[in-house]
């Protein structure tokens, strides 16, 4: 590359890394906030609370980088341009594609990474955001207890816990189970603490009492040191982990296996994510077209470019809300699929078609001729 290549290129590359960086930011901000959740109800740990906010960031980065190379276009080029180093390349002999090149690479690089993690690491980051999501879910402590509330896991089984400490250990239990034949057990325990007794799940009560009426109406009062409450019927040991479209690899998506069920019912679901997979790097190519045609496709103005630059971003809005409703109406219709890539590569040839169609003339013109001036009489 040349010197003013390079120069152009790094006066592209800064503000596109600050605008991801803090557009990231944000959206781990959002994410954190939406994921509490596991914190607060599910009492899982922070380090696990981290672990899934990571394992988000493959898609989130994904979603942010169009957006992050427009705005970092839209800033460096309106300084470049406003303080006419463009108008500089013009005048010294620089083409229109020579000028907007050192851009145009830097899109399609985006894109390539782009397109690395949507086709393997998003899937494997998903993967084991799944078997985390699930581990949380089959955490029978958190599923079993709120604590200062009465719960029914499941019909006929009533818990409740007055305080559940960092450990995991329940305090103060109190379990009432009815029977199918109509008898109830009380449980009453100073302390409590999930378990697995020989493959089976079990609560481990101690110090502790229970109460149950027979059949014939008698009352059997037992106190225990320990006692353990089985917890079959609150798990599943056949129950596995489902992925879901987000989660699959593309040969997964576009060659489903069609013996299963699920992919014959979902086969254009499936469809349809392996293509957005493929075409949602090339808005990265298709916004950095745009931010270009923004500043380079009109007139220099000494004014400012803002009424110009607002156009382009409703556009650059509408272009990736069709490809959203794309996206979803391939899930209905097959041939949609084609019109995910028409949208992206569309913006980017009309794009283009601004800058290319602008005359070097309207930026700078080389033949004016030079004022005359005035003689003084003598």
């Amino acid at each position: 590359m040349h010197l003013i290549d390079r120069y152009l290129l790094r006066q592209l590359l800064g503000p596109m890394l600050l605008a991801t960086l803090a557009l990231t930011a944000l959206a781990v901000l959002s994410q954190s906030l939406s994921g509490l959740d596991l914190i607060v109800n599910q009492r899982q740990s922070a380090l696990v609370f981290l672990k899934i906010t990571l394992l988000y960031m493959p898609q989130l980065i994904n979603m942010i980088l169009p957006i992050a190379i427009f705005v970092a276009t839209l800033v460096a080029l309106n300084r470049l341009h406003t303080e006419q180093e463009i108008v500089v390349c013009f005048a010294g002999g620089m083409s229109r594609w020579r000028v907007i090149s050192p851009a145009l690479r830097l899109a399609a690089t985006i894109a390539v990474l782009a397109l690395i993690m949507n086709l393997w690491v998003q899937p494997m980051a998903y993967r084991a955001l799944r078997e985390e999501l699930f581990k949380v879910r089959a955490d029978l402590a958190a599923t079993l207890v709120r604590e200062g509330e009465f719960t029914e896991p499941v019909p006929g089984l009533t818990v409740y816990a007055q305080t559940v400490d960092g450990n995991g250990d329940m305090h103060n239990l109190f379990i009432h189970q009815t029977k199918q034949d109509g008898t109830a057990t009380t449980y009453i325990a100073n302390s409590g603490r999930t378990a697995n007794r020989h493959g089976k799940s079990v609560l481990v009560l101690r110090d502790g009492s229970t109460q149950e009426f027979s059949p014939r109406g008698v009352l059997n009062y037992l106190t225990f040191l320990q006692y353990d409450f089985e917890l079959g019927s609150l798990s599943n040991p056949e129950e596995m982990v489902h992925y879901k479209p987000s989660d699959r690899y593309l040969h997964e998506l576009l060659f489903p296996d069609l013996q299963q069920s699920w992919e014959q019912r979902n086969r254009k679901s499936l469809m349809a994510e392996g293509h957005a997979r493929i075409a949602t790097p090339l808005y990265n190519i298709a916004f950095m077209a745009m931010a270009l045609s923004a500043i380079i496709g009109g007139g220099f103005s000494r004014l400012g470019y803002a009424r110009r630059i607002a156009t382009f971003c409703a556009i650059a809005a509408v272009v990736r809300i069709l490809g959203f409703v794309a996206q979803s109406a391939s899930e209905a219709n097959v041939w949609m699929n084609l019109v995910q890539y028409a949208i992206p590569v569309g913006a980017t040839a009309a794009a283009l078609r601004g800058i290319f169609r602008q005359r070097v003339s309207r930026f700078i013109d080389i033949r004016r001729r030079p004022a005359r001036i005035a003689a003084v009489p003598a």
